[in-house]
């Protein structure tokens, strides 16, 4: 589920901030030097929220990744598990204090902080293992909106839809209520709430009656954001099977961007010395950061990545004039200037030699030609053409065993693109997969079905031309050098769920009533009461 907020750019440091706030009070709790016992899935999202210097303020000394067996060695006073509320790791917690406890003799406290709530089940797991007595402080932390970037907040619970689809476990919609609250909590109550599907409206619902249960919630800040926008994501299952095309979408496709970091083939990146005639390639993977913090990301991350190389080739020039300028520098002032530069410089050309590395590995996959003629199959299925049959390029590719992930996702593609696949297509794709890639794979597709991205075409009727049509889907003429519209961003295809929220915004969605009732779930509008103050204010300023 996705959630869209309408407003000008919006400072997002007091979310950070108060999530600071409440891992350094439970910190401080635990008096006394501390090891961090990490679930390693969140040691991402937690970086985002707290560097290591936070921690080490606060007497954190030693950090370990949760593992089975006895912990490692720490002269600590406290030992502090942040996990998920997940019963196989209380195993390992159980482990770990049971082994501490039989091998050492100072006397050490034990705590844990779930992430993001604390679960009874999860307690007495611990008392059946013996260890819940040992456990001082256990509470939770919520983790519900992630600041990932200046304009960007996650949630980073990349199970949600798997939850929500297939186990019928709606906890994660819980946590986006419970998220939403908190940026009403910091950033004044959202007037307007839209949304479309089944857990859009659960979402709408649980955050109305925390407001009702919880009057003292209403806060008398004026709010920044006017229009919250929740939308299920199997309103728009065909944007996240479609290979993305702008540079941060690349990188992402091909390396995966894992809490702003990617890891990346280390040899484009070793410093190229004299006379060394390349020995001793790096075998580590660079890591790399990618954030707006960075000015050059900034502005290349959401361009079309043909429209890269001309950035990135004008901004080689601009630097190397900057450096140039060195020797026009000669009165003690203009030397004194230029050494002031110098720091950002560096930093400048450091920043441009990492992109310009990364855009090279990118080219090497994109002008492939098995690049190219997935993305024709892509973009002919979007367009509409051969929709309802099967396509050759798919079967050529099942023969080659390809990567199944590759070939399921050109499969939901057709299936999306086509309102469901003709019986007989499916049946085919279904026993080639099987048969190429194991019979165990029936699980996969079952899944698939069940979620909705693979299915059979109900009443052999195919809404997606209306839908497609309508909502302008599919632009032929686009500029992907200076874009005017969203569809840059698939050379072709704009996403649905943005072309929901620009007619949300304008003419509104009155104008599209007959292909919103073609979209799966209910959609829905609720106002939300701004205290009697505020109410004025906020009539004041949409006038």
């Amino acid at each position: 589920m996705a959630a869209h907020l309408s407003s000008g750019r919006v400072n997002l440091t007091a979310l950070r901030e108060a999530g600071r706030r409440e891992l350094r009070e439970f910190l401080d709790k635990c008096a006394g030097s501390k090891a961090i016992v990490w679930d390693e899935y969140l040691t991402g999202p937690f970086g985002l929220i707290a560097q290591y210097s936070l921690l080490k303020e606060h007497e954190v000394e030693k950090m370990f990744t949760l593992k089975a067996g006895r912990l490692p060695p720490a002269d600590v006073k406290n030992i502090i598990f942040f996990v998920r509320p997940r019963l196989e790791l209380m195993d390992i917690i159980a482990e770990n204090v049971l082994s501490e406890d039989r091998v050492r003799s100072p006397v050490r406290d034990f705590h844990i902080l779930f992430v993001p709530r604390r679960s009874l089940l999860c307690e007495q797991r611990l008392k059946d293992q013996g260890v819940l007595g040992s456990i001082i402080h256990r509470e939770e932390y919520s983790l519900d909106l992630i600041p990932f970037d200046g304009d960007l907040l996650s949630m980073e619970s990349e199970s949600a839809f798997k939850e929500c689809y297939l186990e019928n476990d709606q906890t994660s919609l819980y946590h986006a209520a419970k998220g939403l609250m908190t940026l009403q909590a910091l950033y004044g109550t959202i007037p307007q709430i839209f949304g479309k599907g089944e857990c859009a409206r659960h979402v709408a619902n649980m955050m109305i009656r925390m407001k009702r249960e919880f009057p003292g919630s209403q806060n008398s800040i004026f709010p920044v954001f006017d229009t919250l926008l929740l939308l299920d994501r199997n309103v728009d299952l065909l944007t996240p099977l479609a290979t993305q095309l702008t540079y941060e979408g690349l990188i992402d496709e091909i390396y995966g961007i894992q809490n702003t970091y990617v890891k990346l083939p280390p040899e484009k990146f070793a410093p190229k010395k004299q006379g060394e005639g390349g020995k001793e390639l790096p075998t580590e993977p660079k890591k790399l950061q990618l954030n707006s913090a960075e000015e050059l990301y900034a502005e290349i991350r959401d361009k079309n990545f043909n429209a890269v190389g001309s950035v990135l080739s004008k901004k080689a020039k601009i630097i190397s004039a900057a450096f140039e300028e060195r020797h026009h520098a000669k009165t003690v002032g203009e030397i004194k200037q230029f050494v002031l530069q110098l720091p950002h410089m560096q930093a400048a050309r450091t920043s441009l030699a990492n992109h310009t590395s990364i855009a090279e590995l990118i080219k090497d996959i994109t002008t492939s030609e098995d690049f190219f003629d997935n993305l024709t199959v892509e973009q002919e299925f979007m367009s509409g053409i051969d929709t309802d049959k099967t396509n050759n390029y798919i079967e050529d590719c099942i023969a080659q065993k390809h990567p199944l992930i590759k070939i399921l996702r050109m499969v939901c593609l057709q299936s999306v693109c086509n309102s469901g696949l003709k019986q007989k297509v499916l049946d085919y794709y279904k026993r080639e997969i099987l048969q190429t890639y194991g019979y165990e794979h029936i699980l996969t597709l079952n899944n698939l079905e069940k979620a909705g991205l693979l299915k059979p075409q109900a009443s052999g009727r195919n809404n997606y031309p209306t839908i497609r049509k309508t909502m302008r889907l599919w632009m032929d003429d686009i500029n992907e050098q200076n874009p005017n519209d969203i569809s840059y961003v698939y050379s072709g295809y704009a996403p649905l769920s943005v072309r929901l929220a620009q007619l949300l915004a304008r003419p509104g969605w009155r104008s599209i009533e007959e292909v919103l009732k073609m979209l799966p779930g209910p959609h829905f509008e609720e106002r939300q009461q701004l205290p009697t103050g505020l109410q004025k204010k906020h009539q004041a300023t949409l006038q």
